[in-house]
């Protein structure tokens, strides 16, 4: 069954596998004692800490391993704004960084904190400008991932990185879906990762503060990892997550080049195969593994269920998938169609034959799911069309509300308004892409004695 979910976890490398199991025969002991078997998980953690370093692009002692990506982001969040609390509390991220930024950011304003959250344009990049313009006096930190982990777009983390040195302002990279792919642009004061991303175990993060960041660790005190990550080292775990990223970025640049290939087949045939499809994300400054796609009129969560049982394993960032009924944060900064959202990232070795065979079955899938929906071919003409016509979508969720208007689109006259009442979070962004792709005139959202009332005009 191909796995096409390697931006959630990547399968273990080979390499991460026989690592793992040979530090369980030598890195058991605990690596702060000094006898024999100390020793030798000291001797373990210590060449596993450079081989990490020499990836990230720092020095050995400026790495700590925590016990997750999320823990690696939200100890250098914490640490970094602790350190420079003299300075400010005024904390400034992307609109589409990771959850473990945007949960950081969103504690850091609940203890009197100020946010400062940049946009970003409808590829999902922020614009280097833009970022630089609301740094301020107060800043204690600055935030931007290297390439985003739902729609592969990679960030101008170089140019942000010299707006903020200029600035005095430290810079922290959420690296977790790039390392494995190459190093990480320069200038960067504090970067996080996550072994699972590239291959490794789970449970392994890394946290690189650079000398001389204000840093001050935050919680109770701990002399294991600088302090930075208490507990005992999970040494085999951190061997084998070290010696996979130095294995992967060894096969980086000839497999980059493979799955670009494929990826730029998906982006190219999806769009031929199935109508009414948006691929989003920027289509040359992206990860070489992931594309993102959205099919109109299409329930996400049934989707990613008729493609498992076809035997492939996808993720989406649909509202229709979540358990908050709300589309994705990234989804909803870049502004682009949220519904039926699927996201496919290749691992490492994935076969040409399965990338063909996926084309051959989505159009099938998305024609089924659809036409259980009872979403329309096209929009088609009332004998008598009305000036204006009122679809009352209440109660119904994604992508109900944009089925209804297509359904009675063809019911009003050219220049003639469909009003959509929803109370669904996903149709704030959803009509607006709608009437994108179909060519009509989104007049803008009322407010309605339940939820929004959307109007559309017709323009063709």
């Amino acid at each position: 069954m191909p796995y096409f979910d390697a931006a959630s976890a990547a399968p273990l490398h080979p390499v991460a596998r026989q690592a793992l199991l040979a530090a369980l025969d030598e890195g058991w002991a605990d690596p702060a004692r000094l006898h024999r078997e100390g020793r030798r998980a000291r001797l373990l953690l210590d060449a596993a800490r450079e081989a990490a370093a020499e990836a990230v692009g720092c020095r050995p002692d400026e790495l700590s391993f925590t016990s997750s990506g999320t823990r690696a982001v939200h100890s250098g969040i914490s640490g970094a704004l602790a350190g420079r609390r003299r300075v400010g509390r005024h904390l400034v991220v992307s609109a589409v960084e990771h959850s473990s930024v945007l949960h950081s950011a969103a504690d850091h304003e609940s203890r009197g904190g100020s946010v400062t959250e940049v946009p970003v344009d409808r590829s999902g990049a922020v614009g280097p400008a833009a970022y630089g313009a609301v740094l301020r006096a107060d800043t204690a930190l600055a935030c931007l991932q290297s390439a985003n982990h739902e729609v592969g777009t990679e960030q101008p983390v170089a140019e942000v990185a010299g707006l903020c040195r200029e600035a005095g302002v430290p810079l922290l990279v959420d690296a977790a879906q790039s390392l494995g792919r190459g190093p990480v642009p320069g200038g960067w004061s504090l970067l996080a990762a996550s072994a699972h991303k590239w291959g490794g175990p789970a449970g392994v993060g890394l946290l690189a503060v650079r000398k001389g960041v204000r840093f001050a660790v935050q919680g109770p005190a701990d002399e294991r990892e600088s302090g930075r990550a208490a507990g005992f080292e999970n040494i085999p775990a951190i061997v084998a997550a070290a010696a996979s990223l130095r294995a992967v970025r060894a096969e980086a640049d000839a497999e980059s080049v493979r799955l670009r290939a494929l990826v730029e087949r998906i982006r190219s045939r999806v769009p031929a195969l199935v109508p009414d499809v948006e691929v989003v994300g920027d289509p040359v400054r992206r990860l070489p593994h992931l594309v993102t796609f959205s099919c109109l009129y299409v329930d996400g969560e049934t989707l990613l269920h008729e493609l498992d049982r076809a035997g492939f394993s996808v993720s989406s960032g649909s509202s229709c998938t979540s358990s908050t009924l709300t589309p994705s944060h990234v989804l909803k900064a870049m502004g682009v169609l949220s519904e039926g959202n699927v996201r496919v990232s290749l691992p490492a070795g994935t076969a040409e034959e399965d990338v063909d065979r996926f084309l051959d079955v989505l159009p099938g899938v998305v024609a089924g799911v659809r036409e259980k929906l009872g979403a329309p071919a096209a929009a088609a003409p009332s004998p008598a069309p009305a000036a204006s016509l009122v679809v009352d979508a209440l109660g119904r969720r994604c992508p109900i509300p944009v089925i209804e208007l297509a359904k009675v689109i063809g019911g009003v006259p050219v220049g003639g308004t469909v009003t959509v009442l929803s109370d669904d979070e996903a149709a704030r962004l959803d009509i607006p892409a709608w009437c994108a792709m179909r060519e009509q005139e989104y007049v803008g959202e009322e407010p309605a004695d339940r939820g929004s009332a959307y109007v559309v005009r017709r323009l063709s």
